[in-house]
């Protein structure tokens, strides 16, 4: 479980008690897959283990997703303490297309013409949806602030579109690779 999985499920939790199939919905009405990676079927391994490291409590049994958990005060501590460091620590953004542009001098002339502009294209529709979907989160119980992560999504999409297309012009100038 990765640690933004981690502070997703008890950030979840603080709000009342939830079930994995709960913890589950409201990640997935934040679009959390999109931008902190998050694997859903780890959620209820997460919250099983986050519950024998004393970080939450079973307040229900139950089977499969329907066990119900509760934030401990070590749970909150946690929460507080991973939320604090995400704000003031600066990690590197890991993409795999750097690892295209490292080896751009591998692909011929014409290949990755068609590999910039077809990333060129799902940019543009990235980009498209990301702005569709700010004011729409809300109608099934996502915070306000939610659109100010589809805003910072949206602007590193940009970033890299504007990038891209730069790049397609240096290459067919033949100022690339």
């Amino acid at each position: 479980m990765s640690s933004s999985t981690r502070i997703l499920i008890l950030g979840t939790l603080l709000d009342g008690p939830l079930n994995g199939y709960q913890v589950r919905r409201q990640l997935e009405t934040w679009g959390t897959d999109t931008w902190a990676n998050v694997a859903f079927g780890s959620i209820y391994h997460g919250l099983g283990k986050m519950a024998d490291e004393g970080l939450l409590e079973v307040v229900e049994s139950g089977k499969g997703g329907s066990t119900v958990y509760a934030v401990t005060d070590d749970g909150r501590f946690e929460f507080h303490r991973m939320l604090m460091s995400y704000w003031v620590e600066l990690r590197p953004i890991v993409d795999p297309f750097q690892v295209a542009v490292m080896y751009m001098d591998r692909l011929d002339r014409s290949q990755l013409l068609r590999a910039l502009e077809a990333r060129v294209e799902q940019l543009r529709l990235m980009v498209a949806m990301t702005e569709r979907a700010k004011g729409t989160k809300q109608q099934f119980g996502a915070p306000r602030h939610t659109d100010e992560n589809l805003e910072l999504n949206a602007g590193m999409l940009r970033v890299q579109l504007e990038w891209c297309e730069k790049a397609v012009k240096k290459v067919k100038d033949g100022d690339l690779p």
